[in-house]
């Protein structure tokens, strides 16, 4: 199987059309080694982590897209905003990635009560910004067999991300049941980050979910313009040569189950 072939991850062309009126301009990412998308070469992959591809999606529906990714390997919550975040907040983000918290459980004895309260000190600085914040929680591939309780830290943590997102209005890309759990080329030599197989998938399940909440606010305004937005999707997909090319191919159709799978469970 290559990326090409993949049924679970969207092309360049058709990402892109999905995100056709998408607003930002301003892409942040702050966080982690998830956050900055590391992991091993998967053959038949492009050798890019999910943010750098999420970026270049942007960029080719706004050309004049600034992105800044200010993510580092091993950082905690806590070490995010001691050395992260004043950067982001100086950028000036409209759409802004935040982690969750997976290097603040590999302690021997994670303070959950803590965890969340930084979580929440996170949000409330980065939501001043105005920009939309979105995040993951985190797949059940994701195991670290020398703690014994590692499913119960990872359901915990997850439970943290989900509800401090909800208080947020932040939309959460929920990975934790994802099928691509299941490949067995999932996570890289380390057992630990993704591979840029898995990669790809979460660039694609951004992109869904950036395009579902698209629609929905498209859809939700009046019947006329909701109907001009919807036609202009089929053009710009049809004249990309997309793999969705069609007669009536909407961008909803896409995201209902009706076209590329099943549709994104957003958190907002």
């Amino acid at each position: 199987m290559t990326e090409q072939s993949d049924p679970l991850c969207l092309s360049e062309t058709t990402s892109a059309a999905l995100l056709f009126d998408a607003p930002w301009r301003r892409f942040g990412v702050i966080g982690d080694s998830l956050s900055l998308g590391v992991g091993d070469p998967t053959p038949g992959y492009v050798n890019k982590g999910w943010s750098d591809r999420v970026a270049d999606l942007l960029r080719r529906v706004s050309p004049d897209l600034s992105y800044l990714n200010t993510s580092e390997i091993g950082a905690t919550t806590a070490r995010t905003m001691e050395t992260q975040l004043d950067r982001i907040l100086d950028f000036g983000p409209d759409l802004l990635h935040l982690p969750c918290g997976p290097n603040d459980i590999l302690r021997r004895d994670p303070d959950f009560g803590e965890i969340e309260r930084n979580l929440r000190s996170l949000y409330a600085r980065v939501a001043a910004t105005g920009a939309l914040l979105t995040t993951f929680t985190l797949g059940r591939a994701f195991d670290v067999p020398s703690f014994p309780d590692w499913p119960r830290r990872i359901r915990t943590m997850n439970d943290i991300t989900r509800r401090v997102a909800a208080d947020y209005g932040a939309l959460v890309v929920d990975t934790w049941d994802h099928p691509f759990n299941d490949r067995p080329n999932l996570v890289s030599a380390d057992r630990i980050h993704f591979s840029t197989s898995g990669q790809a998938v979460l660039a694609t399940e951004v992109v869904r979910h950036l395009a579902y909440l698209l629609e929905r606010r498209t859809t939700s305004r009046p019947q006329a313009l909701a109907s001009s937005e919807r036609a202009a999707v089929t053009m710009v997909v049809m004249a990309t040569g997309s793999a969705c090319t069609g007669s009536g191919a909407k961008r909803g159709e896409w995201l209902d189950g009706k076209r590329g799978g099943s549709a994104p469970s957003v958190s907002m």
